[in-house]
């Protein structure tokens, strides 16, 4: 690991610990500004007090900074236990971190990703499924057909690996020999790869199940997806109906939902989304093709 990727996770990670209090990717960005205004490289000795002030940082802003910087034990030992575990990680600037999420999320994009599994399914062509945890029989059909047409068309099926339609969708594109990538939102150290299949969270790899945690992942899941299919989702309500805004908001990816006649459906709809019977799933990347709706994707200006 180089040391500028050594240097964004110390001070944009909580290296497992919650109590732990990281800058935001746009007060990181900001500091490597004002350091490359200077033209220091920093080759020749460590930031100190004085440059941080020089920089116009407060006393208390420039010790927050030099404290996070100094807790390269903790980083060490975070590091270690993730080796241990199976997991690797991947920042911002590292070579493999997914382009589309730098360029969909922009400043959103995650400063770092943990990884358990095919690390390789990232380059690969994607397709997003996202749906309720209760699933109606003909939206549970759906999802189904979404995994196994993933399959068949060699898209790497990206979800969240929640309960309905999520797994509904991962088991049917496993069982018909294709890949699929779960975005998790609890300990990525306790999910076993299978065989072309690909874990992963944002920040840490030991972290529990938080509600925020499940719908800060949403980005992520759209924003991997070359399009997006909603199999089923309840209106203004839930982390499907959020994620699915957001991305028709800000056009990370082609949304297309299933036609099932749901109030929340219609409204997508509305805002930009397309909709598709199970029978419309023979040729994703048609799905694919379509133009995001509001913004073109590039997410460093939002």
């Amino acid at each position: 690991m180089t040391g500028p990727e050594r240097g964004l996770l110390l001070l944009g990670s909580h290296l497992g610990d919650p109590e732990r209090r990281p800058m935001t990717l746009v007060q990181i960005r900001r500091l490597g500004d004002r350091v490359r205004g200077t033209g220091w490289s920093g080759e020749d000795r460590d930031l100190t007090e004085q440059d941080l002030k020089a920089l116009g940082y407060g006393p208390e802003d420039a010790k927050l900074i030099l404290n996070l910087l100094a807790q390269e034990d903790l980083l060490e030992d975070y590091l270690r236990r993730g080796h241990r575990a199976g997991c690797r990680v991947l920042t911002r600037i590292s070579p493999g971190y997914p382009e589309k999420l730098r360029s969909r999320l922009g400043l959103d994009a995650p400063v770092c990703l943990w990884l358990r599994g095919a690390e390789s399914l990232l380059t690969k062509n994607m397709i997003a499924l996202v749906g309720s945890r209760e699933l109606e029989p003909e939206n549970e059909t759906f999802a189904r057909e979404a995994g196994r047409q993933a399959a068949q068309q060699g898209y790497v099926l990206v979800s969240g690996n929640a309960r309905g339609a999520d797994r509904t969708g991962q088991r049917a594109c496993r069982d018909w020999g294709g890949s699929y990538i779960s975005v998790v939102a609890d300990e990525l150290e306790k999910w076993d790869p299978r065989p072309n299949c690909l874990y992963l969270s944002e920040d840490g790899f030991g972290e529990h199940f938080s509600a925020q945690r499940a719908l800060s992942r949403n980005r992520i899941i759209h924003a991997l997806g070359d399009g997006t299919l909603v199999a089923q989702c309840r209106l203004e309500m839930g982390g499907t109906w959020s994620g699915t805004t957001q991305n028709l908001r800000r056009g990370w990816s082609p949304v297309t939902c299933f036609e099932d006649g749901s109030a929340a459906m219609e409204a997508l709809y509305a805002m930009g989304a397309e909709g598709i019977t199970v029978t419309g799933l023979s040729d994703l990347e048609a799905l694919c093709r379509r133009e995001p709706t509001l913004f073109d994707g590039k997410g460093d200006f939002l």
